[in-house]
């Protein structure tokens, strides 16, 4: 059957390349398999090693597996400029287009759409293999065949998520290029099908735009967040296959000067990944702050803390010939628990816990379980069958040494994210143990707590002591052995450190009582610690570097961390609401929300409010046009002095959603932010719909009216003769009634509402007040007798409800980020152009080799 307006070129395109890349990603994989199986390995010279194999066959297999990962990689960048082309044209006869996008959609979004879903995320991280596998074809000659069998075989593992077939009845990934009428979705939509049971052939028709893209990322981080990390999960298979690719080739030691840049990178990438999500959070989710500790947070963190250890025990092995074995550990690691995260989010499992890990939906449990198992066992048959031949060195290290308090940190860094993980597993070993004992109501599933976030904070706070002492005093300390002259250089920056981190407990007012004075006392310390590391290693960069920068990568990456944890624990434990009720207007937010009334302020529209040194107002809004998303611009001034406006956003009973999806918005200073988002709001669609009528009640003057929220009191109405605009008559006449409204909350207003006896006609202009929801209308008046008009709606009053917090010192914790990624960037060049060095003398100490044998030989 021809179905009108479906255009199948581009998902046929789709489908092909798909396949094309399948195919070519086991070529790859073979090609270089047998190229290090049967030949000789090369230097980055281009020459062949002696000893290591046939260079012929190594030549021959290697050009083949560069053709087909050069293909490979052809295949997934036309795969997804095909899809982009799907989504970008709106062509919602594909599921994926129709699914993750609209047409009310902004162009700068359409990229979100693309990695929106789980094929799309799949497919950005397979882009990223193909360009770091390109760049190690291009520099890395002499590791290329073992690095590029492993690159190789993810992609081939990345290729099955995105096929969606079937083997033997279980179903392989999810294909993008579906098209809607095939996927189930209109199934229960008779309106598509005809009276025969067929689908219509102009089913398009009725499909007048698509889904959209969840409102939480329609914000321009989430363009340029989700590239970043996964371009550092890509990189965490690079140390990982130089790791395997030294065991599998029993060149334990080799391999580690070349991996230690791309770890450096891998690291540096990764973290500023992760950081950015955190800016992302900040900006764009109402739990009010930069981390929650959720699943998916969670899931990123864990391998870079790992790759992180694994980075130092590699510099430890560098230098002193230690740690090896560690280091082959943790790189594995740090690759299995990127593999593991993606099972943890994608799975479904952790649905309950997070608010925005994956549903599952399209890629099956059993599929991300074998993805992990496939790397997972062969790494560790692998690491441990070659364990006793790694070379290591029996001696202990001294107390002294730099590499022995590096290696303290990397085993802490380690077990931190252990415990970090098995928190975050926790819904998963309930599942597991429920397989075992049933029904059995003696078991009790493990629970990290009500209060997750302190779960996790009360024992990775004391982490923070530990690395940021370490962080401080290991720079100056020496491979192998330390001298005396260590006291000496340290001596002036600890007295600093201590003396500006005494000063910041002393006057920055760090007094976060609300879990015991124990764990504020581990908070000071922690502050404490972070602070010294902060001037150590700054001073060490001019100290122990003479201030250049090129080698000084790793003191710089320090700062860097040094500074994020300064401006954590500063903004998370100085963090102060500001939005304290004092209007008197009081919401239910309903049961299971985490929202306290008396933190939350409600503005009126029009009415300046108090906020902390702050008179806010809400000054307007606007709608989108195309779909229910509102803007609320609110005005900020302090004490006539300053003023600025915030513009939070809220989408009202958005896709299915009960209540609203709030982005926050915040003002930046130089010591902190102003952060606030939008907590309650009437449905704006509904504002201007009023159907509720008045009550009419006769009264005398001084009787007391009730409504449901408080009482009114009649105190007088007087007659008047001048009303700007209207033009009396001899037989015209006005009234004005004063009335006192007093509120539940003992809140005072006073109304004046008019009636107007015009040229017979009789217009009754009511007053109201806005924060109880209250109008009355004066609509008769005949001598004593007084008929007042009382309604109560919803609609008549304007208002927002937002929280708002004062983060202090948080650009500490943006900033910080960027110098430790720049230490990171710094200490790979440096490490890169360091390898070139000793390639570039190893080559002229050939030639010079070669030549003298010429001359012999004469």
């Amino acid at each position: 059957m021809n179905f009108i307006g479906e255009h199948l070129l581009p998902g046929q395109l789709g489908h092909f390349f798909l396949l094309l890349s399948l195919v070519a990603s086991i070529g790859a994989t073979v090609s270089y398999f047998l190229s290090v199986q049967k030949g000789a390995f090369y230097n980055n010279a281009g020459n062949a090693l002696k000893g290591t194999g046939s260079l012929s066959v190594n030549t021959a297999w290697r050009k083949l597996a560069r053709i087909f990962f050069i293909t490979e990689a052809i295949s997934v960048f036309a795969v997804f400029v095909t899809l982009f082309y799907i989504i970008s044209n709106h062509l919602f006869e594909y599921k994926y287009a129709w699914q993750h996008s609209s047409l009310s959609l902004e162009m700068k979004y359409l990229l979100s759409c693309f990695w929106e879903g789980q094929e799309g995320s799949f497919l950005l991280w397979s882009i990223w293999h193909c360009v770091l596998g390109l760049v190690i074809i291009w520099r890395e000659k002499e590791w290329e065949g073992p690095v590029m069998t492993v690159i190789s075989f993810a992609q081939f593992c990345l290729a099955t998520m995105l096929l969606g077939i079937s083997f033997f009845g279980l179903k392989s990934g999810s294909n993008p290029f579906i098209l809607l009428r095939n996927s189930g979705v209109l199934d229960n939509a008779p309106v598509f099908y005809g009276a025969d049971g067929m689908m219509r052939q102009d089913y398009l028709s009725l499909i007048k735009d698509g889904n959209d893209l969840n409102p939480l990322l329609q914000n321009y981080w989430m363009v340029i967040h989700p590239p970043v990390l996964f371009l550092g999960f890509a990189s965490t298979i690079v140390p990982f296959a130089f790791a395997i690719g030294g065991l599998w080739t029993k060149r334990f030691t080799e391999w580690t000067k070349a991996a230690l840049p791309w770890a450096l990178f891998s690291a540096g990438i990764l973290g500023l990944g992760i950081m950015m999500g955190a800016a992302w959070a900040y900006e764009s989710l109402n739990f009010g702050g930069y981390w929650a500790w959720d699943p998916v947070e969670n899931a990123s963190l864990v391998p870079w803390m790992v790759l992180v250890a694994g980075v130092h025990t590699l510099l430890i092995y560098r230098h002193t010939g230690n740690a090896l074995r560690t280091t082959n550990l943790f790189f594995i690691l740090s690759f299995l628990l990127v593999l593991y995260s993606t099972y943890l989010t994608r799975s479904g499992d952790l649905q309950e816990t997070s608010v925005h890990a994956f549903t599952g939906e399209g890629i099956t449990k059993w599929h991300l379980r074998g993805l992990l198992l496939i790397f997972l066992l062969p790494s560790f048959v692998l690491f441990f069958k070659r364990y006793k031949h790694i070379p290591f060195i029996a001696k202990e290290e001294e107390g002294s040494s730099r590499e022995f308090w590096m290696f303290i940190g990397s085993l802490v860094l380690f077990l931190s994210a252990i415990v970090i993980i098995a928190m975050t597993s926790v819904p998963v070993f309930n599942k597991i143990a429920g397989l075992f004992t049933g029904n059995d109501k003696t078991f009790k599933a493990f629970a990290v707590g009500e209060d997750a976030a302190f779960a996790y904070n009360r024992i990775q706070i004391f982490v923070a002591i530990i690395i940021g002492s370490l962080t401080a005093i290991g720079m100056y300390l020496k491979y192998k052995t330390t001298g005396k002259p260590f006291f000496k250089k340290m001596i002036i920056p600890a007295i600093i450190g201590l003396v500006a981190g005494g000063l910041v407990l002393a006057f920055g007012n760090i007094d976060y009582r609300e879990h015991g004075i124990g764990y504020l006392g581990a908070i000071w310390l922690a502050l404490l610690a972070s602070v010294y590391s902060l001037i150590a290693n700054g001073s060490y960069i001019f100290t122990g570097q003479k201030g250049v920068l090129k080698k000084a990568g790793g003191a710089i990456a320090h700062v860097g961390f040094a500074m994020m944890l300064t401006g954590i624990l500063i903004s998370s434990s100085k963090k102060e609401v500001i939005s304290h009720n004092t209007t008197g207007i009081f919401l239910n937010f309903g049961e299971g929300s985490k929202e306290k009334p008396g933190e939350n302020l409600t503005l009126i529209k029009g009415v300046p409010t108090k906020m902390g040194e702050f008179t806010v107002t809400y000054d307007k809004d606007s709608a989108h046009p195309k779909k229910p998303l509102w803007y609320y611009r609110l005005k900020f001034e302090k004490d006539g002095k300053e003023s600025f406006s915030l513009a939070p956003n809220a989408f009202v009973n958005y896709k299915g959603n009960e209540g609203l999806m709030a982005n926050p918005d915040a003002k930046h200073y130089l010591t902190h932010d102003i952060f606030t988002y939008i907590t309650s709001l009437p449905d704006p669609s509904k504002a201007n719909e009023d159907t509720t009528s008045f009550k009419s009640r006769e009264v005398a003057i001084g009787d007391t009216v009730f409504y449901s929220k408080g009482f009114a009191v009649l105190e007088d109405v007087s007659s008047i003769k001048n009303i700007p605009g209207v033009e009396f008559g001899a037989n015209d006449s006005a009234s004005v009634a004063t009335i006192k409204v007093i509120s539940k909350t003992s809140s005072i207003f006073t109304i004046k509402p008019t009636v107007i006896n015009l040229k017979g006609t009789v217009f009754a202009q009511p007053d109201t007040v806005l924060q109880e929801s209250l109008v009355m209308q004066l609509q008769k008046v005949d001598g004593k007798k007084i008929t007042l008009g009382v309604k109560e709606s919803d609609a008549i009053m304007q208002y927002v409800t937002l929280k708002a917090y004062k983060f202090p010192f948080i650009n500490l914790l943006w900033l910080g980020t960027l110098i430790m990624v720049l230490g990171f960037m710094i200490s790979m060049a440096w490490r890169i152009q360091g390898n070139r060095k000793k390639t570039s003398g190893k080559e002229k100490g050939v030639k010079m080799a070669g030549v003298q044998e010429k001359a012999f030989e004469v």
